[in-house]
């Protein structure tokens, strides 16, 4: 009988054990995805172009990519319209990416990775801001476009608006899957700025 009852104990301790185990890894899991407002989805080389052809970019021009991912946003910027290009990532191991796809490219004198927050990342050198985020995270981010921005800066969001901003142009395009998707182009208007 105490074999049993010794048995039972055990296993109803494992039990907890394992539930314990579970719900910290949930919760890692959604502490995670809170601090993580650009989820990596690689943007197809179609959208890119037609982002840059809508931000205007001319030399002279400064890009942040914020959530730059591996970087594809970055290096076509930089070898197509020779501007500097700054890509903000969270992430380690893309940060890493993205910085050796710049040295294989040669562009370590016009693409700088920054490996951080890109909600803590000062954006008043940008003349051009480029993002696919979801709506929620740009609404999040939008308080720091307004403060760093300056006027006329250019703001180019694949498939999300900016909630209680106007874009000044839009522009269908087919996603990987031959669904559409909308470009919002944004232009931070002097009233914006206070």
């Amino acid at each position: 009988m105490g074999f049993r009852l010794l048995r039972a104990v055990l296993s109803i301790a494992a039990l907890f054990v394992f539930a314990s185990v579970c719900l910290n890894a949930q919760q890692r899991s959604l502490d995670e995805f809170k601090n993580n407002l650009a989820p990596y989805v690689r943007s197809p080389e179609h959208v890119i172009e037609k982002m840059l052809d809508m931000a205007r970019l001319k030399p002279g021009d400064t890009l942040y990519d914020l959530g730059c991912g591996d970087g594809n946003i970055l290096l076509r910027a930089a070898e197509k319209y020779r501007v500097k290009a700054v890509g903000v990532e969270i992430s380690g191991r893309l940060a890493r990416q993205a910085t050796e796809k710049v040295k294989k490219a040669g562009l370590q004198d016009q693409v700088t990775i920054v490996h951080g927050d890109f909600m803590q990342t000062n954006l008043s050198a940008a003349n051009v801001v480029t993002l696919y985020l979801v709506t929620t995270a740009n609404e999040i981010l939008r308080p720091n476009l307004e403060r760093e921005l300056r006027p006329n800066t250019r703001v180019v969001s694949y498939d999300y608006p900016i909630p209680g901003w106007k874009p000044i142009d839009t522009a269908e395009t087919a996603g990987l899957h031959g669904d559409a998707h909308t470009i919002y182009l944004y232009e931070v208007p002097d009233s914006i700025k206070k």
